[in-house]
């Protein structure tokens, strides 16, 4: 069998069983058997020894203490903190609390690193205060869902560590190159929110005093400190990004149990089992991509369609953009980590040739597939918030373009301006370049 059949065999039964309410998981781990019955050198033990050799990794263990930590966050009150502290910042906007809600999904990024928890957390807070202030609900749900994907953007993110992992590229300057595209993201929403409340008349609060603004920041500081102990320690060298995880972690626990005191026991136990439940999910995923991935490189389908898009001379920008499409229309469909399996170790070698530096590269394929968690039919934190706001899908679609349009103008900036990705990375971590 040649590159293309493999291909072409793969992605049908990929497809058929997603059609047929196969999990995404299973799904990637099944299409690949038929596979590995059908060619002599390979066998069903080699399949589950991929699967083990992507799980035997110690940056892995970063994923579940990460999402971990942010549970511990979220149970710890410290959304309240965050929601007051933006409120001082951006409250006197008008459309205060749209304002309110970006910024508080900007910082609680740089603490949690899951946009699921982001859109869950702060959505069961904010969508009913939008409501209650005269938001339409649509809207109340476009921005909740819309500014969760900051979570997988801005550092820490378990995408990122994930995209580091698999393929080989440094974590730290990943995160660093993370920080410039999410809050670009967050002003181009923001700009979005502004129009909204002009031609709508929404509300805006009072511009705050000096105490009451050196108040938010104090109560949420110790939360804050949070991504600066993460990125500043990997980015230094003091830690890896797994030992960074379980400092958060403890950091979590230290705030929620000795300093806020809203950790018990019984919240504890709920918060490890929901850290465990989604851990399992995130990871299994990775297993059975990685068996799906190990086919497409045994066939060599990525030196295939390297050879196939260099004759079209695409160029750097041309690759670029195919690249960042690619990666919008399959987040569209499946779960981030298994896409940056599959499509990140098919499309490197293409943007390799194209001249692109790694994290260049990685940045694009993040945020491309973060859209994807608010792009239909996939669009998990769009579900997520659709069911805190209970209004249906298709009623939001209209805000939900209007508030992806800046967003994905951010993206062409991502693709055409790499110094603008790279500067961070290389100004903080000049080793690396």
């Amino acid at each position: 069998m040649g590159p293309l059949e493999v291909a072409v065999i793969l992605m049908c039964l990929f497809l058929v069983l997603v059609l047929l309410r196969v999990p995404v998981s299973f799904a990637l781990g099944l299409a690949t058997v038929p596979i590995f019955l059908m060619h002599e050198r390979l066998t069903v033990t080699l399949l589950f020894t991929e699967m083990f050799r992507a799980y035997n990794s110690f940056l892995l263990l970063a994923v579940p203490f990460f999402l971990l930590a942010a549970n511990l966050m979220n149970r710890a009150g410290i959304t309240d903190r965050l929601m007051n502290f933006a409120k001082a910042i951006v409250g006197f906007l008008p459309g205060g609390l749209g304002h309110v809600n970006i910024i508080v999904s900007m910082l609680f990024a740089g603490i949690s690193g899951s946009s699921t928890a982001d859109s869950a957390g702060i959505g069961a807070i904010m969508i009913p205060a939008m409501k209650k202030e005269g938001y339409d609900t649509s809207l109340a749900v476009t921005v909740t869902a819309c500014s969760s994907v900051m979570g997988v953007i801005i550092p820490p993110s378990v995408l990122m560590i994930i995209w580091g992992g698999v393929m080989s590229v440094s974590i730290g300057g990943l995160f660093l190159a993370g920080v410039i595209p999410g809050i670009a993201i967050g002003l181009s929403m923001m700009v979005a929110v502004y129009i909204y409340a002009r031609r709508r008349n929404y509300p805006r609060y009072p511009l705050v005093s000096q105490k009451e603004f050196f108040q938010s920041a104090g109560s949420a500081l110790l939360a804050l400190f949070t991504p600066i102990i993460i990125v500043g320690g990997i980015s230094a060298g003091f830690f890896t990004p797994t030992e960074a995880s379980v400092v958060a972690v403890l950091y979590s626990l230290l705030l929620g149990m000795v300093v806020y005191r809203k950790l018990d026991f019984q919240a504890l136990k709920e918060v490890f089992y929901e850290s465990a439940r989604f851990s399992a999910i995130a990871l299994f995923a990775v297993g059975t991509a990685s068996a799906f991935a190990f086919l497409l490189a045994f066939f060599k389908v990525p030196e295939a369609l390297v050879s196939q898009l260099q004759g079209l001379g695409l160029g750097f920008i041309g690759t670029g953009l195919m690249v960042a499409v690619a990666f919008l229309l399959i987040g569209m469909f499946i779960d981030a980590i298994p896409a940056i399996i599959i499509l990140g170790t098919v499309l490197w070698p293409v943007a390799e040739a194209a001249g692109y530096h790694p994290i260049h590269f990685a940045i694009i394929g993040v945020v491309a597939l973060a859209f994807g968690l608010v792009t239909p039919p996939y669009g998990l934190c769009l579900l997520i918030s659709c069911s805190l706001g209970n209004i249906r899908v298709v009623d939001v679609l209209k805000d939900l373009v209007i508030m992806l349009t800046p967003m994905l103008f951010v993206l062409l900036l991502i693709v055409l301006l790499p110094d603008l990705i790279l500067w961070l990375p290389r100004l903080l971590m000049p080793d690396f370049f």
